[in-house]
């Protein structure tokens, strides 16, 4: 068990350990890209919102059928 605690938790202290900057996100800024992965990932992120509100919706709406019956 503690191996793979080791194991899962090795990458991510290596990865936090580096000093330099991400070059891909200097790069998208100075091209003016950085505003299109801004953007899908607001779309994305809203129609999973969307998706989640509407299965609420169908659930509460389930269960108050059965609540009635």
């Amino acid at each position: 068990m503690l191996l793979l605690l080791a194991a899962l938790l090795l990458p991510v202290l290596h990865a936090a350990a580096q000093s330099e900057a991400p070059e891909m996100a200097d790069v998208l800024r100075q091209n003016g890209k950085i505003y299109v992965v801004v953007a899908v990932i607001t779309v994305v992120l809203a129609g999973l919102l969307a998706f989640l509100i509407s299965l609420d919706r169908k659930v509460s709406r389930l269960e108050q059928e059965l609540k009635d019956q």
